[in-house]
């Protein structure tokens, strides 16, 4: 029983398995720092700060909580061409697991720079870099084995697992790039391509008495948006990630309906879903006002999980704020979703 519960326990806790998956989130869209370094610096407008909060599978008692901030902005924008730009950024993760009993948190800094390819700066390909110090907590003394369960019900330490009397940490840099192709025919749409790959330097993690490689995550995502209507915009987004042995498929959109008449500062409503293949519906609702975007999904689960998570995959909550461009200048459009 006690070898069945620390083995539940290790697979509970995939990135010190075998697997090592990376967080990652829903709105994949709404965080540009961890889907692609080569979107540092890539939206219309001077700064843009990105915050999100994921709680997934909250019936199965906080399997996994992940909140992150990334601030990113243009540079030297004075000295370089018009048609060129040159990103920067910063972003912090945390992620919680088994309600705490793992908690990892990631520091790191991005560089993009973003090449015009005509004239007009219309299509632009960008290549980018990341660098990200990652440090993992293991809190060996909430681990609840076996032979630690007394007659009423209450857990002392196990008296054959040191881990459980034990706070286990282990730390590693990581190196991540990327490459985003992004374009557009008549100023009002925008469409992109980007591929982006993490743990190129395939870091080592020293953890509960082994030493585990993080394979690369390579992502291939894509998307665009088009104005169908006076006030409607349709939004469209994908990717495909692979990890180890896992590989991850979402797809989807959302219409953007214009509240207000004001073109230049639009106060839009977004209705859409996306679907992550044999996992979980995303429906999603979004409010956009005053440079900023407030983003929300729920994960209605359909894979053999749903049992076990009531359907409830998750709620995530996105909010981007993006300092307005100065006035008289017409930025290039840029992806947003």
């Amino acid at each position: 029983m006690r070898k069945l519960l620390a083995i539940l326990f290790m697979v509970f806790i995939g990135d010190v398995a075998v697997q090592a998956q990376d967080p990652h989130f829903s709105q994949f869209f709404a965080s540009p720092l961890t889907l692609n370094p080569a979107l540092t610096g890539k939206f219309s407008g001077l700064l843009r700060v990105a915050g999100n909060y994921r709680d997934q599978w909250p019936s199965i008692s906080k399997a996994f909580v992940t909140s992150t901030i990334s601030v990113d902005g243009a540079v030297m924008r004075d000295k370089l061409p018009y048609t060129d730009t040159w990103g920067v950024g910063v972003m912090a993760m945390s992620d919680k697991t088994a309600n705490g009993i793992l908690n990892s948190t990631f520091f790191a800094v991005s560089t993009a720079y973003h090449k015009g390819l005509d004239e007009d700066g219309n299509h632009q390909i960008a290549v980018g870099f990341q660098g990200t110090y990652s440090n993992k907590r293991l809190d060996g003394q909430a681990l609840k084995f076996a032979d630690g369960l007394q007659l009423d019900g209450t857990w002392l330490p196990s008296p054959t697992e040191p881990i459980n009397t034990q706070t286990v940490n282990a730390s590693y840099f990581d190196v991540n790039a990327g490459v985003l192709y992004s374009g557009t025919t008549n100023g009002e749409n925008n469409f992109y391509a980007g591929i982006s790959t993490y743990h190129i330097n395939r870091p080592q993690e020293s953890f509960i008495g082994g030493t585990y490689t993080l394979k690369p995550r390579t992502t291939v995502h894509g998307g665009g948006y088009f104005p169908v209507a006076y006030n409607a915009t349709v939004h469209v987004s994908g990717l495909h990630s692979r990890q180890a042995g896992a590989a991850e498929t979402v797809i989807g959109g959302a219409v953007a309906l214009r509240a207000n008449d004001d073109v230049d500062k639009p106060t839009n409503v977004y209705l859409g879903t996306w679907y992550r293949f044999g996992d979980a519906f995303i429906p999603y609702v979004g409010l956009e006002f005053g440079g900023f975007r407030l983003g929300a999904t729920y994960d209605v689960n359909t894979s053999s999980l749903n049992t076990a998570s009531q359907k409830r995959g998750g709620i995530e909550i996105s909010l981007i704020y993006i300092q307005q461009p100065i006035e008289g200048r017409k930025d290039i459009p840029c992806p947003k979703f």
